[in-house]
Formats: structure tokens, sequence, C-alpha cells
């Protein structure tokens, strides 16, 4: 493994597939994008240190190319009492599909167990989401060989992981599916991710990832040229064979019958963009508490999977999810990459190290 690897020897076109926690990124996503070659993630989250390792052998198993591995950077327990109240106003849903609320705990994700796993035995990239690792472990995982990224959805956040040692910046624009990947357990801002990349990139020089509603080459294309080095795409793969999301939640994104995304703590506690359905407006109170909302609500999002409910699984979607297609994982990454490859100056990845 090369020593922190530079942004232009890691990637070979200009598109990243999201980590998509949850199910829906498989090995076979991953090795799709490495067969294209783009950059596919392991999506650490809701996994234990074990399982993570257990996922990262069967990708290094199927492919050589570069891969990365994204985690959750863990939050401060939440206001007990409002997590209570919420936990008893979704019980009603739960009773309707035969199940119970979960219990609504706190935990880290196995944040420790999983930074040490990685330092001793690193991979390509690291990436994550929810916040930024203090200097001291962003400097021990580059020393191991890694690139470290940093999902940011403002200036300030672009700042701060910089000054902490992140190699590169996912910056993710309102239009993005599932969970926003601020600092803070906030809503966030409006501003799209083109507008957010012009925004930062003045202020630094490490390579700029665009995240948000990015479907065709035409957004990537736009991306590119307001200062990205690349883009980050998953809304686009959720209905591709590879994906491991639901055949139910496959569907919905082409139900004519959800006709719109907004932004909810419905599901988890925190932001993140999905299908409208009627668990997220039946709950528009949910408070500021994840996991703890998150865990509660597992078992409601399993067993309405289970029973075909899509009205209670949290359908996480990106603004552009019409254009989702059920065409191989290569051939959304050759479209995503035909008009924004022949864009690119000669030399631009090289120039971005």
């Amino acid at each position: 493994m090369m020593a922190d690897g530079a942004f232009s020897d890691l990637i070979r076109r200009p598109v990243i597939v999201a980590p998509m926690a949850g199910g829906p990124t498989t090995t076979a996503l991953i090795a799709a994008a490495a067969q294209a070659g783009a950059i596919g993630f392991v999506a650490a989250g809701y996994k234990p240190a074990q399982t993570m390792r257990a996922d990262i052998d069967a990708v290094t198993a199927v492919t050589r190319d570069p891969y990365g591995v994204n985690v959750f950077v863990p939050g401060a327990p939440a206001d007990s009492r409002a997590v209570a109240r919420y936990r008893d106003s979704i019980a009603a849903d739960a009773a309707v599909l035969g199940t119970e609320v979960g219990r609504a705990s706190w935990d880290d994700d196995d944040w420790q167990a999983k930074i040490d796993d990685l330092i001793a035995r690193p991979v390509p990239i690291v990436s994550f989401t929810f916040g930024c690792p203090e200097p001291a472990i962003v400097a021990a995982l580059r020393s191991a060989g890694s690139s470290v990224w940093v999902t940011v959805t403002d200036p300030a956040e672009a700042a701060a992981a910089v000054s902490a040692g992140a190699s590169c910046l996912c910056v993710q624009g309102a239009e993005a599916g599932a969970h926003r990947g601020s600092f803070t357990n906030a809503p966030g801002g409006t501003a799209g991710v083109v507008e957010l990349i012009a925004a930062i990139r003045p202020i630094t020089s490490v390579p700029l990832v665009a995240a948000g509603g990015i479907m065709d080459s035409a957004g990537a294309t736009a991306a590119l040229a307001a200062g990205a080095a690349a883009v980050q795409c998953g809304t686009a793969f959720l209905r591709c064979p590879e994906s491991g999301a639901h055949p139910v939640y496959k569907a919905a994104l082409a139900d004519p019958r959800y006709g719109g995304t907004a932004v909810t703590r419905a599901f988890s506690g925190r932001p993140a963009r999905g299908l409208v359905n009627r668990f997220l407006r039946d709950h528009q109170d949910a408070p500021a508490a994840y996991p703890e909302i998150n865990n509660a609500t597992r078992p409601i999002r399993a067993a309405a999977a289970a029973a075909g409910d899509t009205d209670r699984m949290s359908l996480w979607a990106g603004q552009g999810y019409r254009a989702a297609t059920t065409r191989s994982a290569g051939e959304v990454i050759d479209m995503l990459c035909g008009r924004a490859e022949r864009n690119v100056e000669p030399g631009y990845l090289t120039n971005l190290d």
C-alpha cells in the first residue's frame, strides 16, 4: 500500500459509489465499481468492528483495486425524556406490524475497535461521516497508509476537517439522499452541492468529492466544473442488480405514489432525506436523538420490509431518485462518466494532489 495514497493514484475515473449502510452496499457493488474504474466503499455503519473486517476481507478477495471504508463518528447521548416520549408515539406503528419498539439505547457504533482495526490493518481509504476524528486519529490512519476523507456540509466543517489533517473532503449538498453528514445533529443548510463546492474550493487545495443529487453525466460535469475532483453517487445505484436494497425499496423508487422526498428525523433521530411516506408524515416531531431513535425503530423497519409495507420503511433517496435505473452498476458508472470525462482537462486529477 502506498503511503497515504495520492488522490490521482487511488482514482481512475471521477466516480465514487457512496457507502450505503443498512444493506444497499454489497461486496458485489464494490467489486462492480472497481471493475468499472470507480471507487466503492465498505459501509461500516451499524456494524461491529468484526463484521466490518469480514466485509473488508470479502472485498479484498474479489478485487485488488482501491476501495474505501466509511465509519460513523459517534455523538453524545440525547435527552432520555424526549426519547421516551417519541418511543411511546411510535408504539402503534409497531403494533400494526406485530412487533415491538426497540430499546432506545445509545452506542458509539464500536468506534474505538474500528479505528484500532483500521490502523492495524490499513485500507486504501478511510472516510468519516457525522463528524471529524481528532487530529491524532487522522494522523495515525495516514501514517498507516490510508487516505483520510471527511464528509462536510458547509465551509466551516471543511476548514475544521482540513485543519485536522483530512486528505480529501466529501462535500454533501442538500440534495443528497439518506443521512446528512453534518458534524452536529442539526438540519443543515439548503445549499446545493455545486454551490458548496464553489464555496469550499477557494479555502482548501485538498481534493473535493461532490455528493448530492448527481444522477447523470450532466450533473457530474457541473460538479467537476465547479471544482470537484470526482462525484459521489448513492441513489443512482440503489436499483442496480448489485445493490442490496430490499426489492420493495427498489420498487418504491419507481412507484408514482411516492412523489417527492423530505428530510426527517423520524426513523433515526438524525436528519436524513427519504421518500415521503406515512411514517415520515406522522412523526415529524422526532427529537434529535441518534442512534437512540434508530435503535428504537429498527424492529419496525425490519417488520415493514418483511411485510412489504413501504409506508413504514426508511426509503432513503436523493432528490434525483426518479432517474435511478435497473441497469448494472458498471453501466451507470459509464453513463455518469461519459460527458464528465470528456470535459476534464488532462492532468486535472494529478494537479489536485
